[in-house]
C-alpha cells in the first residue's frame, strides 16, 4: 500500500484538484441549515484559494483541512438569514462569521485597516453548488493539523498527498503572500517606498 493511500485531506480535493474558470463570476454560498439556510452571494471570481490547516478555520466534518479563498470584501452579499450570523471570536484578527444554528463559517472579514489583507473577505467555495471557481493552488499551516488532534508520526504522509495533488505544503502562507505581507509592512514603515 502506498504511503498516501487512505489519506484523506479535504472531500473538494481528494478525488484531485478540479480547475478553476478564469472568466467565473461568482456564485452563491449557503450554509449547512436544511431549513432558514444562510446564503451568501459572491460577485466575483475568488483568488489565492488554498488548504489550511490552522485550527481556527472551518472544516467539513472528517476533513483534515479546510479549504479557503479570498474575495474582495465588497464582492460579498448577504441574500437571506443575516440575523444567523454570529461573530465567534471579536478579538481575532479574522472576523470569522458562522451561522450560529449549523456552525458553517459563511465568510471572515478583516476589520483592521492596517493588515495586510484588509479588503479581503476569506470564503469557503466548497459551500456553493457553482463550479469554476478558483482552483486551491497552495497547503497553509500545514503542521497544525497536529493542534488539532492528528498524529505527528502522519505528517509525512500528508505532505506527500498535498504534493500528489499539486499542493505544495507551507507552515505559513505561499511564498508570494508572504512577500505581499513583507511588502505592506515594509511600505507601511518607510522601509520601500509607498
Amino acid at each position: 500500500m502506498a504511503a498516501t493511500e487512505g489519506v484523506k485531506i479535504h472531500p473538494a480535493v481528494d478525488g484531485g484538484v478540479r480547475p478553476g474558470n478564469p472568466s467565473f463570476g461568482g456564485g452563491v454560498l449557503s450554509c449547512h441549515c436544511t431549513t432558514d439556510p444562510v446564503a451568501i452571494r459572491i460577485n466575483a471570481q475568488t483568488s489565492h484559494n488554498h488548504i489550511c490547516g490552522c485550527s481556527k478555520c472551518w472544516k467539513p466534518v472528517g476533513a483534515l483541512f479546510s479549504q479557503v479563498a479570498v474575495v474582495a470584501r465588497d464582492s460579498i452579499q448577504i441574500l437571506q438569514n443575516a440575523d444567523k450570523l454570529e461573530v465567534i471570536d471579536s478579538a481575532a484578527a479574522i472576523q470569522r462569521h458562522r451561522c450560529r444554528d449549523c456552525g458553517v463559517h459563511m465568510y471572515g472579514r478583516i476589520e483592521d485597516k492596517q493588515h495586510p489583507f484588509y479588503g479581503l473577505d476569506f470564503v469557503h467555495t466548497e459551500l456553493s453548488p457553482d463550479r469554476g471557481w478558483s482552483a486551491p493552488e497552495f497547503a497553509a499551516y500545514v503542521s497544525s493539523v497536529i493542534e488539532t488532534g492528528v498524529d505527528p508520526s502522519r505528517m509525512g504522509a500528508i505532505r506527500a498527498r498535498l504534493r500528489e495533488l499539486g499542493l505544495e505544503p507551507y507552515d505559513v502562507l505561499s511564498p508570494a503572500l508572504m512577500d505581499a505581507i513583507a511588502t505592506h509592512v515594509a511600505k507601511r514603515t518607510g522601509t520601500i517606498p509607498a
